[in-house]
């Protein structure tokens, strides 16, 4: 494999490495990591992690990871081949081994073949009525709770509901639980960062066993009483591919509904969010967009790239291998940041800024066999959702910047966002 980008050698200064991780954690990295992804990137487009593997940091050498065959998730193959095996145990490490994002090929392909494009344009022109429906609902709840205390959590009212909603609609899920599957999945998806502690690990097993409970008891609803819904769709589907075998269908339905339901709340509540705080920090900004609507699109794409819900994903080399200059031998980890590659200046020149007509690039939704399926239907909420805020809330401004829970480095979360008129 010929080396990537522009080669400036890797990394070795542990302290250098520990020290940014720490202000990434921080309150005020989370509130603006420019800075953290800045000095990683000065380290090298390959930086060697303290505890081994390495972070890619660069735009190209990121891309080429997340798009090249020869770069693999961390599968059970994977993680039975480690020396401390014991540490991918945890209950809710297990549960999301199985799901679409740590299967590698065949099985992988098997997959996603079966599922198609669940969001293709024929999809999501039938979505598009009732996302728009939702959204204005979920504005009314705003307005209204403006109207009575003259501020509002946007993040509760509408950034974390709409996403909800709408998955919960397409799938079926009655309306009462969405509340319950939110809780769950703030709580189980601490297993899925980087080096979760055993505290949070004993979180998300009790979110794990309350998460299977559930869509367990969804699918057998569902096979009792069909409906004309995507899951009722999977259950035919597999039930024909294991005809007898019951037990591997209902598995493979369940590991399907979890995770598309899961996958699909958090990063878009963060995309939702981002996008409003970011255009209405400054007003100037929201009245251009007001007044080019054709750009909203644009803005949501800026949103995606100036700020990802996702801050870092792991692959595994397959073999041995040289990335932008770096020696990667087989099974080595390497830790994708998408924060850093998409503030490269040599992909998005003066990345620090805010530019809704940049036509720059961003990962966000990754790349290759693992591109994100929801990402359409992301796209198509925050387009949705912007174009009525500008429209409702000529005068939205937020109050303070946003909350995050800082203990995530990967899946971000934004815990409140107040604004008012």
């Amino acid at each position: 494999m010929t080396a990537v980008g522009n080669i400036r050698g890797t990394t070795t200064d542990r302290r250098a490495v520990i020290s940014l991780l720490r202000r990434l954690r921080s309150e005020e990295g989370h509130a603006n990591p420019l800075p953290v992804w800045e000095d990683m990137r000065a380290l090298g487009d390959v930086v060697r992690a303290p505890w081994g593997g390495y972070f890619v940091t660069g735009f190209e050498a990121c891309s080429q990871v997340l798009r090249g065959r020869n770069w693999l998730v961390p599968d059970f193959a994977w993680q039975e081949r480690q020396p401390d095996p014991e540490r991918w145990q945890a209950p809710a490490t297990q549960e999301m081994t199985r799901t679409l994002i740590r299967l590698n090929a065949p099985t992988h392909t098997c997959q996603r073949r079966a599922l198609g494009n669940p969001f293709d344009r024929g999809t999501l022109e039938a979505m598009r009525p009732g996302i728009a429906a939702l959204t204005a609902s979920l504005l009314d709840d705003l307005g209204a709770r403006l109207r009575a205390d003259g501020e509002a959590d946007f993040v509760r009212t509408v950034g974390e509901r709409l996403p909800v909603r709408t998955v919960g609609e397409w799938l079926g899920i009655p309306a009462e639980d969405h509340a319950r599957i939110l809780d769950f999945t703030h709580r189980q998806v601490y297993a899925q960062e980087l080096l979760p502690t055993k505290s949070e690990l004993a979180v998300s097993a009790q979110a794990t066993l309350e998460m299977r409970a559930y869509f367990t008891e969804l699918i057998r609803q569902r096979r009792a009483r069909p409906g004309n819904d995507v899951l009722t769709g999977w259950i035919h589907y597999w039930d024909a591919q294991y005809p007898d075998d019951r037990a591997t269908a209902d598995q493979v339905v369940y590991d399907l509904t979890m995770f598309i339901t899961i996958a699909s709340l958090e990063t878009t509540a963060v995309l939702l969010t981002n996008a409003v705080w970011l255009l209405t920090q400054d007003p100037s900004r929201a009245a251009w967009l007001r007044a080019h609507p054709q750009h909203i699109d644009d803005a949501v794409e800026e949103t995606l790239r100036y700020d990802p819900p996702v801050w870092l994903n792991s692959r595994i080399a397959a073999d041995d291998t040289v990335l932008a200059g770096t020696p990667v031998p087989k099974d080595t980890t390497v830790h994708v940041l998408y924060g850093a590659a998409a503030h490269d200046p040599r992909r998005n020149p003066d990345p620090e800024l805010f530019d809704i007509r940049r036509g720059g690039g961003h990962l966000t939704f990754g790349g290759g066999a693992h591109y994100c399926l929801g990402a359409a239907l992301a796209r198509l909420e925050a387009r949705e959702l912007l174009t009525q805020v500008l429209r409702r809330f000529p005068t939205l401004r937020p109050t303070a910047p946003p909350a995050y829970d800082t203990s995530r480095v990967v899946f971000r979360r934004i815990t409140s966002l107040k604004v008012t008129t």
